[in-house]
This record gives C-alpha cells, structure tokens and sequence, in this order.
C-alpha cells in the first residue's frame, strides 16, 4: 500500500480500487434529438474513500450516481465492483437523495431496522444496530418520532443511520444536504465526516457546493457539461479529523479557489 504526504505532512494511503467505470457513456434518445449525458468516464473510486463529485448543473453528476446505483442504464461501458460487473441495483450499494424518503408511519428506530429486518436479523442484533446508530446521529431522544415530527436535519440523520446500518459496500448520496439551511447544512456535513472517519464506508457523494466537497472528500471530481466528462480530480491535503473551524484555514481557502477555476476555466 502506497502513501502520499500531502502539504499537511499528512499520509493519504492509496487502497485498492473498489468502484472502476471503465468507458461509461450515456445517450438519452428521443425521436428528435440525443442528448450526451455522459461521455467516456473512466474513474477509480478507492475502498473506505470518499470521493466527491463536482461540476456545473447538467453534467451528468446524479446521472453518473444513479447508473452505479442501478437505477439507471449505461449505453455502453461497464462498472466493476470488487472484480464482479454490476447488472441493476443491489443490497452492496445504500444510497441518500436529497429528499428524505422515510417511511412516514414508522418512527426513527423503526426506520433505521426496517433494512435489518427484511434481512432477517435477530432481534438482538438488530437492536444493538440502531442503539449504535441513534448514538452517532445524537437523536437518542427522538428514537420514538415519527418523521412529520423531526426537523429536516434530523430527518436527513435517520435517512443516512438507516443506509450504513444495512453495511453497504458504497454509500451514494445524491445532494443531500442540498435542501438545509446553511447552519443545519454545515452540522450534517462535520456529523458525515465525523461518521465516515469512524465507519470509514466507501462514498460516492454528489453536490454542487464547492466548499462542501473540499470539506468532506479525500479527492474531488471536477465535471464538464455538454457532455458530462471528467475535467479533473484532485487529491485534497487537509487533516484527516476535520471540524468547521478548516473552513476559515487559507489552504481550504486555497483549495476551494482551484476548484472553482477548474469549473470555470
């Protein structure tokens, strides 16, 4: 296993690739028109990394999370996973969209188990899983909440609690914390990280936030629109344990600043 030391003196370990996009192109046809959605990605996404995904609206980034989620079709190219090629959707890959998609007549702790009991786990188990669960979301007090009850943030915790309980291979999530306010925004994007340093699950995040993506990511894909082509991925060199107080450092600063020239060069 190979290390890379960063400005910080900090080792940035390069794993094995665990997601591969091998020539990923997608064409949405119509009687009219065909629109280039994504042309010919080629991406290695590493185990326990989180990678983030940037770019202007249009250029193919959901698109790109939604095809290695199975929800959508590539027209030509392949993804690998672990050395298999996947076909549609699967357990290994858990994924949180912008909206909260929470079962509305199960509470908090309900939500979080619903995966674990279609999976049949022994209750035992089950429960020592969203205890854990509830504890790192902080919302030990509202396990009995019903979603219309919670807060967006808070809803946006138990969506995310729900999607690592089931131990996905890859966490993919679309945007979301796209629709909270900046303060909430900020809260969710220190509790993710403080949960990925932690659970250190592979994650595949998508946003158009410049600086949320310079937070949260070990690299940051840099996008093109018209079609959607990877313009560039940089490595980011900042600590490992990251609190909000990072924002403020001038290399953040910096680093943001690159990114935002890339998209606009």
């Amino acid at each position: 296993m190979a290390a890379i030391t960063g400005e910080f003196g900090l080792e940035a370990k390069i794993a094995s690739s665990k997601i591969s996009f091998e020539r990923v192109n997608k064409i949405y046809r119509s009687k009219k028109n065909e629109v280039v959605a994504l042309k010919n990605i080629n991406l290695d996404i590493l185990d326990n990394e989180f990678l983030c995904v940037v770019g202007p609206s249009g250029c193919g980034k959901s698109t790109l999370l939604k095809i290695l989620g199975g929800l959508d079709d590539m027209t030509s190219g392949s993804i690998v996973l672990n050395d298999r090629e996947l076909v549609g959707p699967g357990a290994d890959r858990g994924m949180v969209f912008q909206g909260y998609s929470l079962f509305p007549w199960l509470n908090v702790e309900e939500n979080i188990a619903f995966g674990l009991k279609i999976a049949k786990k022994p209750k035992e188990k089950i429960k020592e899983i969203v205890d854990r669960y509830i504890e790192a979301i902080g919302l030990e007090k509202f396990r009995k909440s019903l979603p219309k009850e919670l807060s967006g943030g808070m809803k946006q915790r138990v969506a995310i609690a729900r999607s690592l309980a089931n131990s996905p291979e890859v966490l993919l999530m679309d945007e979301p914390f796209g629709a909270l306010d900046p303060e909430t925004k900020s809260s969710m994007q220190l509790l993710m990280r403080e949960i990925w340093e932690v659970e250190r699950p592979t994650i595949l995040f998508i946003t158009h936030d410049i600086e949320e993506a310079a937070f949260l990511g070990q690299r940051v894909v840099i996008m093109s629109s018209g079609p959607g082509e990877i313009k560039e991925t940089i490595p980011i060199y900042l600590p490992y344990q990251r609190g909000l107080a990072l924002k403020d450092d001038p290399q953040f600063i910096s680093i943001k600043k690159e990114i935002d020239e890339i998209i606009h060069r």
